[in-house]
């Protein structure tokens, strides 16, 4: 059992007790925990997801009751003080506590009749189910962590802070940026109030310049364009737009039909009255049906896209002009949008954009947490030059590994602590299809070399190779280039870094053809910028496979099949590379192989 000391050390001599801050992401989707001390130090930040192996883990808590006790042992060592931080406030908006008097908001109500429509291009009972989702799981947050507190750390203090949503993307964009000062834009699907908050970032403090008020909302209209091509949202198949878009062109009368449909006036997103539902009614001659090849939904792909830009490119122009700043950290689902990402500093008159590596709704998780530090020592750094790590989650052991060679009967496993990024960029560069496992998992949605399936970015047939052997999804999902950032210019126009994997950049037409398996239709590429003092291990597999190949990048992907979350334990990754067509799997130092067929 772990037991609080604090009564027995607390009376020595200079014995300090410390402090922890878990930040809870309590939203009905995508909900995570992260674990800060009183410096600032990330000591744990993850996806509710990996753990349950459960895509998105809709409507699932963000402290599960049979995790926290092992995380709090492993990260959290003599505690004095625990602080439990939510990415929600607890105080509700008066239109939500008035549909859960109506009795909208369960389950019997949610088809509620006689209830006004709400001006959104969702409907009603969508909405409701967003609401009440996100109600029940605000009124259970972190009921699970203070069970397990008061029962193994009895003699602990234990408090609970809440936070503004919105509030907490731009503390997770602004305090893990290497901006002093920047201009920050939070765009999402909703929050308490609205869709949308606008700051400016300077003195380790977050000014707010703008809350938006209503149901305008950027997400919810790309959410709408999803659902149109034939997507479902609520599994987070938004993706699947932007790499569609690049198979279509414009359609200039589904074009005139979304502008009136959403505006943007300054900092506020509106939705007109007069012709919003109307305007719903007539997307749906332009909706993909199931029977329907999803080819066909390309020009609405695009044009959904092409708005979505136009859209973001008037809101931060604003805010720039507004701030004056040149500097932009940018937060909230929307942030998940590399396409118009690889565009903000051509469209825009910032010249350094950042991202986190978890912009959306986990990665409030951990601004939750650094809100509350600061708020008890405003006058502590916690912003940097130092672009922050995305390696905070869980690690599979060796000794994992150990059991598996004990009593593996059939899987050629050996142990390479010397030469295993020689070994696996040789099998890189035969063609061979590698899941990649080391260190510490990404914190956020993209695998970032420590839980990836890499392959050789060389040849076209590698991507329709690996979407229906491995990943078994639709032909036209593209794969993203893990690139050395010293070769990077000589691949892609109007380079600038990319360290999580959140720009989409043109790649250079005289390379094109040089990487095939990683250049979308449209010439560009979802680039992660890899440096060595970011990822060590990564860097010199990339390097090792450009000794032999010439080439500074391999095509990578998540270490999963679709409709899964990432791999969080050795018997995932098993299951992955023994039911898929991969070729082998390396773990840590272990070099793990099917059998041979003679």
């Amino acid at each position: 059992m772990i037991l609080c000391e604090l009564a027995v050390y607390s009376t020595l001599p200079g014995y300090a007790v410390k402090k922890y801050y878990i930040g809870l992401s309590i939203t009905y989707h995508d909900p995570a925990l992260a674990i800060i001390n009183d410096q600032g130090e990330v000591l744990f930040a993850e996806a509710t997801e990996r753990y349950l192996q459960n895509k998105r883990a809709l409507n699932c808590p963000a402290d599960p009751l049979l995790r926290v006790e092992e995380l709090l042992q492993q990260y959290c060592p003599d505690p004095g003080e625990f602080v439990i931080v939510s990415n929600w406030r607890k105080k509700r908006p008066l239109y939500e506590n008035i549909i859960a008097r109506l009795g909208c908001l369960t389950a019997s109500g949610l088809n509620k009749t006689g209830i006004k429509k709400l001006r959104s291009p969702l409907n009603n009972y969508q909405l409701h189910h967003m609401i009440a989702s996100q109600r029940n799981n605000i009124d259970s947050a972190g009921i699970n962590l203070a069970r397990i507190i008061a029962e193994y750390y009895p003699d602990c203090t234990l408090s609970f802070v809440d936070y503004h949503h919105h509030l907490t993307h731009a503390a997770t964009a602004c305090y893990s940026s290497p901006f002093a000062e920047s201009a920050c834009a939070v765009i999402d699907s909703f929050g308490e109030n609205g869709s949308m908050g606008f700051y400016h970032f300077k003195d380790q403090r977050l000014d707010c310049l703008y809350e938006t008020r209503g149901t305008g909302s950027i997400g919810f209209y790309y959410m709408k364009v999803t659902e149109l091509c034939g997507f479902d949202w609520l599994k987070g198949e938004e993706w699947k737009v932007m790499g569609l878009a690049s198979y279509g062109q414009l359609n200039d009368e589904l074009y005139e039909l979304l502008k009136t449909t959403i505006t943007v006036e300054g900092f506020d997103c509106l939705h007109q009255s007069s012709k919003l539902f109307s305007s719903i009614s007539a997307l749906d001659k332009f909706k993909r049906r199931d029977q329907d090849p999803i080819i066909q939904a390309a020009d609405l792909a695009f044009t959904g896209q092409y708005f979505f830009a136009e859209l973001m490119t008037s809101l931060l122009q604003h805010l720039q002009q507004k701030t004056g700043s040149r500097n932009l950290a940018l937060g909230g689902g929307c942030a998940l949008n590399s396409v118009f990402n690889g565009q903000i500093k051509e469209r825009t008159d910032f010249t350094q954009v950042f991202i986190p590596s978890a912009p959306a709704d986990d990665g409030t998780a951990l601004g939750a947490a650094w809100l509350a530090l600061h708020h008890d020592q405003p006058g502590l750094e916690i912003a940097n030059s130092t672009i922050k790590s995305a390696y905070l989650g869980s690690t599979i052991s060796d000794n994992a590994v150990k059991n598996l060679i004990h009593y593996n009967r059939a899987l050629d496993i050996q142990h390479l602590p010397d030469s295993i990024c020689a070994a696996t960029a040789e099998l890189l560069a035969q063609g061979k299809l590698i899941g990649w496992i080391q260190g510490r998992a990404e914190f956020g949605p993209r695998a970032l070399g420590n839980r990836s399936i890499l392959a050789d970015p060389r040849f076209a047939t590698t991507k329709d190779k690996i979407n229906q052997q491995v990943k078994f999804r639709e032909s036209f999902r593209p794969f993203a280039p893990s690139v050395l950032h010293e070769c990077a210019d000589e691949f892609f126009v109007d380079y600038h870094e990319s360290p999580y994997m959140d720009k989409t950049l043109r790649i250079r037409k005289s390379m094109q053809e040089s990487v095939a398996g990683v250049c979308h239709v449209d010439g560009t590429g979802r680039l992660q910028t890899v440096k060595e003092q970011w990822n060590p291990r990564y860097y010199q597999l990339i390097k090792a496979f450009y000794q032999q190949t010439q080439i500074p990048m391999l095509l990578n992907t998540s270490f999963n099949v679709m409709g899964k979350p990432l791999v969080h334990s050795l018997d995932d990754a098993l299951a992955v590379f023994l039911s898929t067509g991969l070729d082998a799997l390396v773990v840590n130092d272990y070099l793990i192989c099917k059998p041979r067929n003679d």
